[in-house]
């Protein structure tokens, strides 16, 4: 793994580096590590490249990691199944890693759970979900390509072998059961994927699989009275003109404002219905109202933009979230790949990272979902930095020094002195925030901002990657937020993919404060605007500004005063991420 490191663990890593030593010693040895389970490499894991490796994101030791798949809390332990590839740094030979955690920050991985064993999987084991059933067994559904030709998906289901082991590490997939869901009736067959987690309502059980017709994207409904047999309604659940829609998500919300979670088969005061768009490769979801009489979802904007809110306005995709009884919250999960090149990705041994875990309720309009990191990364927190009371003046642009910043967690709140030179607002970006911030970026002087961080900068800031926000006023005269993060200048390397990303922030600055958090990661920037009205994930790769030589700077390029109220700014300690 290149440089050997020292690494910081937290006390509930060090219980899990001695569990796992007790299971690497056990006569049936379980922790083999994904290594263990590879081919030969792409690059031998001794030279995999740590120049930009995340140090507290969740990636396997090397090569390639996408979707997020069945996560669950079972016995005590966090279960994150997710698709790898044993044998390089691109996508292909795709199989269900496997990692377990008390914490869903520190893991162990365990051997892959799921792999190519029956006809119906035998050309890969594609995404799908967990469900708890009445007497605390788990299940797993997922597609699996039955036929390599056309793609050919079929669901099927898989029962822990052991129900009584905590660690779920033997899967069994009944003959006489798989498939579960094949393609009839005019389904396409090479887009129907990705089952969701079960819900019990009215007698039966349902899930949804994503699918496609024409150009409609749709949420297939499969009910079952056993949870093995199962049959497709008449009817999708919800359906929109926007593409095949992957990765569906459906789950049930407190009422406005309340933070604790549901379980997917309780009812809820509204409910989520999330889709993986293929076309945009983004992740978009509405909030509405489930009638489980008709099976049918009806958003509470029924003629919006089905495209209106995302989980995420960066690097994001193919989500999932669950219910974790243990702190009674919901949780999300989702997939970053890289931004550099599949050379790059070869060449430096490893590709994807998963977002840090959040928790996510209804805000307290009812409109939208707040995010926040699961509290659990905050034990990760070492060394700290604090500013107060500190004006940025039109211009300017302040060091946060004392700290390594290259792997950090930095919470602000700005108060901005007068919101009267806020530009206008061109109607024409109502509905394209990342033109927005294209044409508008971090180094266009503005009005009531730009204003925030600069992270992952150099001393000489040659590289520097802002999050910011910049106010702009309507035709009414009400303030519009623009949340950005612009790498355009976050490298010298040449051939990256530095695309801008932008969401309008739906909260209120009238009092001119609003509050910014960054999780900082080597080659990750995870931004939180206004409590988590909007996040913004993207991948960044200095070449300067690496380790001690990144700097960290509050900056102001508008024409009023921006006054950092607070910031604290936490160095973070790697916790112990699958044995690297």
């Amino acid at each position: 793994m290149g440089t050997p490191q020292r690494v910081l663990l937290a006390p509930c890593a060090l219980l899990l580096l001695a569990v796992a030593l007790q299971l690497a010693g056990a006569s049936h040895v379980i922790h083999r590590s994904l290594e263990a389970e590879a081919a030969p490499p792409s690059v031998p894991a001794s030279i995999v490249s740590p120049l930009h490796r995340t140090g507290y994101h969740f990636q396997p030791p090397r090569n390639w990691i996408n979707d997020p798949n069945a996560p669950m809390y079972y016995k005590g332990w966090y279960h994150l199944f997710y698709q790898y590839n044993p044998k390089g740094a691109v996508w292909g030979n795709i199989v269900w890693a496997h990692s377990v955690s008390r914490d869903l920050i520190n893991w162990i991985a365990l051997e892959p759970a799921i792999y190519p064993s029956i006809p119906s999987d035998q050309y890969g084991c594609w995404s799908g979900s967990a469900t708890l059933l009445p007497d605390g067994t788990p299940a797993i559904t997922y597609t699996g390509i039955s036929r390599s030709d056309i793609n050919y998906q079929v669901q099927n289901i898989a029962f822990p072998k052991n129900k009584s082991d905590p660690l779920l590490r033997e899967w069994v997939k009944p003959a006489e059961l798989n498939p579960i869901a094949v393609p009839e009736g005019g389904i396409n067959a090479t887009q129907f994927r990705d089952p969701t987690t079960a819900w019990y309502a009215d007698g039966h059980w349902r899930m949804l699989v994503g699918g496609v017709r024409g150009t409609r994207g749709l949420a297939f409904v499969y009910r079952s009275r056993d949870f093995r047999r199962w049959a497709r309604a008449k009817h999708p659940l919800h359906s929109a003109l926007t593409g095949m829609w992957e990765c569906p998500d459906f789950f049930p919300v407190s009422g406005s404002g309340q933070e604790n979670g549901l379980d997917t088969s309780e009812s809820g005061a509204k409910y989520v219905l999330k889709n993986s768009l293929d076309l945009t490769r983004y992740d978009y979801y509405t909030v509405g109202s489930y009638d489980k009489r008709k099976d049918r979802y009806v958003p509470d904007d029924p003629a919006g933009d089905e495209r209106r809110l995302r989980y995420d306005y960066g690097n994001f995709y193919a989500s999932k979230t669950f219910y974790d009884p243990a702190k009674r919250r919901r949780v999300l999960l989702g997939w970053a790949n890289e931004s550099d090149s599949v050379p790059d990705d070869k060449a430096k041994g490893w590709a994807g990272i998963h977002a840090i875990p959040r928790k996510i309720w209804l805000d307290p309009s009812g409109k939208q979902l707040l995010q926040w990191p699961v509290e659990e990364v905050e034990k990760l927190r070492g060394k700290p930095v604090s500013v107060a009371g500190k004006v940025v003046r039109p211009g300017e642009h302040v060091e946060v020094t004392g700290l390594a910043t290259y792997q950090a967690d930095v919470e602000v709140s700005f108060e901005v002195s007068s919101l009267e030179k806020a530009e206008p607002f061109d109607p024409a970006y109502a509905n394209d925030a990342q033109k927005l911030c294209g044409v508008k970026g971090a180094d266009a002087k503005g009005g009531v901002g730009p204003f925030g961080l600069w992270v992952l900068a150099s001393a000489d800031l040659q590289e520097k990657t802002a999050v910011f926000f910049r106010v702009f006023k309507d035709g009414y005269g009400k303030p519009k937020v623009l949340m950005c993060t612009d790498p355009t200048k976050s490298s010298l390397s040449p051939d990256l993919y530095k695309p801008t990303f932008a969401g309008f922030v739906d909260t209120d600055i009238s009092s001119g404060k609003i509050t910014l958090r960054s999780l900082i990661d080597r080659s990750v920037v995870e931004s939180f605007g206004a409590g988590g009205r909007t996040c913004i994930l993207s991948r960044v790769y200095p070449s300067i500004a690496i380790g001690k030589d990144a700097h960290l700077y509050v900056f102001n390029n508008g024409e009023a005063d921006v006054k950092v109220s607070h910031l604290t700014a936490w160095e973070m300690k790697k916790p112990l991420m699958n044995g690297a």
